[in-house]
């Protein structure tokens, strides 16, 4: 407990560091602002409702950071930059010339592929800004049907979009962490006092397996999630002695640490943005005329509605976007190529492709282990919901996973900061 103290004691003595801090913070004050700035027409009572009974608005509502919940300016919230990003990533498996940017090109590249990024942000956040806005008239829920207010609000949630994503990207660059995933974390530890005063009037002695058994899996969630972002593979490697002039320098020991979990939350932010578009498409769907549509609207939901094959799907969602993301962020290729130019070998084996092959055999060994391990606890909560029937629990547990590893996340690199300050 003291170490802790000395800690937050440093984060406020250093300058540099307690300015990161607050920069953060008033970043997401003006975000949870803007987040209740509703767009006008909006019938409050349906919306209520509408979320109440509706599992997709409750995951659009949590990337939203809580602005779909008032239908404010920034109701699409990070939604459109991650489906961007999603798209961007896998575009690189498709084109080297993307992959050399991502990867070989340096800062400069980094910059050049975020901005292809900001710009396929603005058509997909229009599309999705149509497809939500259609499903909300089609419930009742906008009262202003006229063509103009349509494009009026269309104009307003696609700028709040971007609004949102830039407020992220300052976060980054200025701030501590990643501002996208705290952006979302921000807008599901705002939402912690109203649930918490929900329980407490709704509380049901009846009820208390069911709340043990919540209380159990977020316990057995938070500890997965920590347990596997923590977990390590360290291969050893030996830098070879050099000699200059009269002095001998090299001949040290170190280890290469290979995480078991190299992608961290963004799987899971992967896998929930893709699902979102059966349900959104379905509903957008069902207003239509056509037989043709309707059948495929109908089909859509109730792949949505079918807990075991939604959570099949979620599944192998995560394991794959585990896979995916560890391939773009970590090249055994890479690795292996600057411990050869740097004089450094991994004992017994042999540098170059020999070095690279051991790299990758261990590489898929955690790689696979992590996505396992992920995508368990990803729906476990989904499992949990169909045998108890309450749906807010399988929003409430993809939360509860995401809050973890942002804080996880946000601790190693408060840790980092410091351990510069000590240098």
């Amino acid at each position: 407990m003291e170490i802790v103290w000395t800690k937050i004691k440093m984060i406020f003595t250093d300058k540099t560091l307690r300015s990161r801090v607050l920069f953060v913070l008033g970043s997401l004050v003006v975000f949870r602002l803007l987040s209740a700035i509703p767009i006008p027409g909006v019938d409050t009572f349906k919306l209520h409702n509408f979320i109440d009974n509706n599992q997709l608005v409750g995951v659009l509502n949590m990337f939203s950071g809580g602005g779909l919940s008032t239908l404010s300016i920034i109701m699409l919230g990070v939604g459109p930059y991650i489906t961007s990003s999603i798209i961007m990533q896998l575009l690189t498996i498709m084109s080297p010339r993307l992959k050399a940017m991502y990867q070989e090109d340096g800062e400069i590249g980094r910059k050049k592929f975020t901005q292809f990024s900001r710009l396929l942000t603005i058509p997909l956040a229009v599309v999705q800004g149509i497809a939500l806005l259609t499903v909300l008239k089609t419930q009742g829920i906008m009262t202003d049907l006229s063509l103009f207010g349509t494009i009026t609000n269309l104009f307003v949630i696609v700028a709040g979009s971007m609004l949102i994503v830039w407020i992220g990207e300052l976060i980054s660059e200025f701030g501590i962490g990643n501002g996208v995933s705290l952006i979302i974390f921000a807008g599901i530890v705002a939402n912690i006092p109203k649930e918490v005063s929900q329980f407490f009037f709704t509380f049901n002695i009846a009820d208390l397996p069911v709340y043990i058994l919540f209380l159990a899996t977020g316990l057995l969630i938070i500890a997965g999630v920590v347990v596997v972002s923590e977990a390590e593979r360290p291969v050893p490697v030996t830098y070879a002695k050099q000699m200059r002039g009269d002095h001998i320098s090299g001949g040290t020991q170190t280890y290469l640490p290979i995480r078991i979990n190299q992608a961290g939350v963004i799987p899971i932010i992967f896998a929930l943005s893709i699902l979102m578009f059966p349900q959104l498409i379905g509903s957008f769907l069902a207003g239509m005329s056509s037989p043709v549509l309707v059948s495929i609207s109908k089909g859509l939901l109730w792949f949505v509605q079918s807990t075991w094959l939604y959570s099949i799907f979620y599944f192998l969602f995560v394991f794959l976007f585990t896979y995916f993301y560890t391939a773009v962020t970590f090249d055994p290729e890479q690795i292996s190529t600057n411990l050869q130019k740097n004089g450094a070998f991994i004992p017994g084996i042999r540098p170059g492709s020999a070095t690279r092959d051991y790299i990758s055999r261990i590489l898929n060994r955690t790689t696979t282990m992590g996505a396992v391990f992920l995508g368990i606890i990803a729906v476990l909560p989904l499992v949990i919901k169909s045998i108890t029937g309450i749906t807010a629990f399988a929003i409430g547990g993809t939360a509860l996973l995401i809050v973890v590893s942002v804080v996880l996340d946000l601790i190693k690199k408060i840790d980092a900061q410091l351990s510069m300050r000590e240098y």
